[in-house]
């Protein structure tokens, strides 16, 4: 029985041309799009194998076709990307679109993720005749298997739901998810097999990636059933080795607890991290008491930590030659941010509190860190540091930076691998 107001075969939202007719219902949220690339510049390439692929998952494109501010809009992503604009230009909403995507590749539910996905749905967008309304994100995972692209399309009103999903590789569609029956909670999936059947359709939850639950779903019997797991798994590692880092200053200043020191987004156990890699990485912490000596007012000498007597809290301290040591929580909010930021770049995923592939090695994933207002309180001094130390670690391949700084950031594409991407206002 048809929804009532819905002639018979209609789909609530309009279609992007795909080769299945399923695909055709999956991907279209209430009005047609045209798709307008913000930085024609392609991103600085990236370490690739002799044959051309990437050695690692890496997110190298990001699609908001209808998120907030954004329509249409195709944001490349270098090894450091630097979204700039003005306020309201929609910087923090592209770094939030990011985040939910790695959200989700990580299994995570989509009310958990997207709790205010209403405010997300574009403003000038109209709702269809059931009420309906949406957004579409997406992105380009590139790595062993060469490009592939994740297309989503969410409903926000007047229930929250995935609507549809499409995986695709430069020469077929792979997978797609489409809502079928507005009064079930699930979607009908269709993924490539190459076998007998040459498609094999299942329902999915509509709450949940269904790329991220093809490795329970799919055997992998065929070349085709293992062509699909081969892009949705790259997908999945590039996504969620995701640090979002959002350094806050007064929570900052106090003495923690000395623990396993994973480092928060909001940093603030900054103490405890550095006790932490000040025995477990010298290496590491050497380099960042140097960068401390660049941006931090006065002579540092170096960077070290003192214990309460119990034991039981630490603080952080900079050692400052012939003056008393200063503790961390007596800095300026722009040295603290500068020098949580500079721990983060310098760290690792087992150093922060983030949830990476544990079934594959560190050393074949790249950690991207998002830092909504990088330059936030920051000079000019400690930007060149940043950029500079950003620039040096992010050409290994192992890390990536995304962050979204004020329209006033100029001088910085001189720096290897930086990728400008203006919005405007």
């Amino acid at each position: 029985m048809p929804a009532q107001g819905r002639r018979p075969g209609q789909v609530p939202f309009r279609a992007r041309p795909l080769p299945a007719p399923t695909a055709e219902a999956a991907l279209a949220l209430a009005a047609a799009l045209s798709p307008v690339r913000v930085d024609e510049a392609a991103p600085v390439p990236v370490e690739r194998t002799t044959g051309g692929a990437l050695l690692r998952p890496t997110v190298t494109e990001l699609r908001l076709s209808a998120f907030g501010v954004h329509r249409g809009t195709v944001l490349p992503l270098g090894p450091v990307t630097l979204l700039r604009g003005a306020s309201g230009s929609g910087k923090t909403t592209a770094l939030r679109a990011y985040e939910a995507l790695a959200r989700l590749g990580a299994g995570a539910e989509l009310e958990e993720v997207l709790p205010d996905a209403a405010d997300r749905v574009p403003e000038r967008s109209r709702a269809d005749a059931q009420g309906r309304r949406g957004f579409r994100i997406g992105c380009t995972v590139d790595g062993p298997v060469g490009p592939v692209h994740l297309d989503l399309a969410v409903q926000a009103e007047p229930t929250l739901r995935i609507v549809g999903e499409r995986l695709t590789s430069p020469d077929r569609t792979l997978f797609t998810t489409a809502l079928r029956d507005p009064g079930r909670s699930t979607v009908q999936a269709e993924w490539h097999t190459a076998g007998n059947t040459p498609v094999t359709r299942a329902p999915f939850p509509d709450d949940v990636l269904g790329t991220a639950l093809l490795p329970l779903r799919v055997a992998g019997k065929t070349q085709g059933q293992r062509d699909v797991l081969a892009a949705a798994e790259q997908v999945v590692v590039g996504l969620r080795a995701a640090f979002p880092c959002h350094p806050l200053p007064h929570r900052m200043r106090q003495p923690v607890p000395v623990g396993e020191g994973r480092l928060r987004r909001d940093c603030h156990n900054l103490a405890a991290v550095l006790h932490r890699t000040a025995t477990e990485c010298p290496r590491r912490h050497a380099r960042l008491a140097a960068l401390a000596t660049a941006g931090c007012a006065g002579t540092v000498a170096g960077l070290g930590l003192r214990e309460s007597e119990t034991g039981g809290t630490v603080e952080a301290v900079l050692e400052r030659a012939g003056l008393p040591d200063m503790a961390l929580g007596r800095l300026g909010d722009g040295e603290l941010r500068y020098l949580a930021l500079g721990l983060v770049l310098l760290t690792g995923p087992g150093v922060l509190a983030m949830d990476p592939v544990a079934e594959v090695p560190q050393a074949m994933q790249t950690l991207t860190v998002l830092a909504d207002g990088l330059d936030h309180a920051l000079d000019a001094r400690q930007l060149a540091a940043l950029f500079g130390l950003a620039g040096e670690i992010c050409a290994s391949g192992h890390v990536r930076l995304v962050a979204a700084v004020g329209e006033g950031v100029t001088g910085v594409t001189d720096v290897p691998g930086v990728t400008m991407v203006d919005l405007g206002a």
